[in-house]
């Protein structure tokens, strides 16, 4: 579920792009090397951490994201809040909150670890495989998200009602029921049983 383009985008000091790498893991989700990013996921994919968050409003719907239709890989389908990797090293609890950020000009006013998810799930569009061990990420906002367009095409709040609708009549990333349903017990926790997530 990668977020940040396939082409380098961070400089060295001495003006130079280098190659975005992702962190290795074992099945366990046990740091066992790094890779560049596109690498790791051409077929059959190397196992790499990543993160998923959910954010909701004080409402309980759940904000939503389009992906941009210039990202190279699932452009223009819906998926959650924001997903990504963490750099090599970095926390994944640190590049949730960066990258939504990033992403989405919000910092959420709470954000609770939801446990992991490990799963392999190839994108027939673009050829290539998603081998993540996901670190689940909830949490609630406040205002309106301000999308980076390089990043993300729209944004949506919704119920579980809306959600099933535009599941139904819109393409989603091949990754985001897997993670939802990963999340659900912590979701159910934060929205209360009212929201009906």
């Amino acid at each position: 579920m990668p977020t940040t383009p396939a082409t380098p985008a961070h400089s060295s000091s001495n003006g130079t792009a280098e190659a975005i790498m992702l962190e290795l893991v074992d099945e366990n989700g046990t740091t066992i090397g790094a890779a560049e990013k596109l690498s790791a996921h051409q077929p059959p994919g190397l196992l790499h951490r990543a993160f998923s968050v959910f954010l909701f409003d004080q409402r309980g719907r759940l904000l939503l994201q389009r992906r941009a239709l210039g990202k190279y890989h699932s452009p223009g389908v819906w998926s959650n809040t924001c997903c990504g990797h963490p750099y090599p090293g970095e926390a994944p609890f640190a590049a949730a909150a960066r990258r939504t950020h990033e992403e989405l000009g919000v910092s959420p006013s709470l954000l609770a670890e939801a446990g992991t998810v490990r799963y392999n799930h190839p994108d027939p569009a673009s050829g290539l495989v998603e081998q993540e061990f996901n670190h689940l990420f909830v949490g609630l906002m406040q205002g309106s998200p301000r999308p980076v367009p390089e990043e993300v095409g729209e944004t949506a709040f919704v119920t579980p009602a809306e959600l099933a609708e535009r599941h139904a009549e819109a393409p989603f990333s091949a990754w985001f029921m897997t993670v939802l349903d990963a999340a659900r017990p912590a979701i159910r926790e934060l929205t209360g049983p009212s929201a009906g997530w």
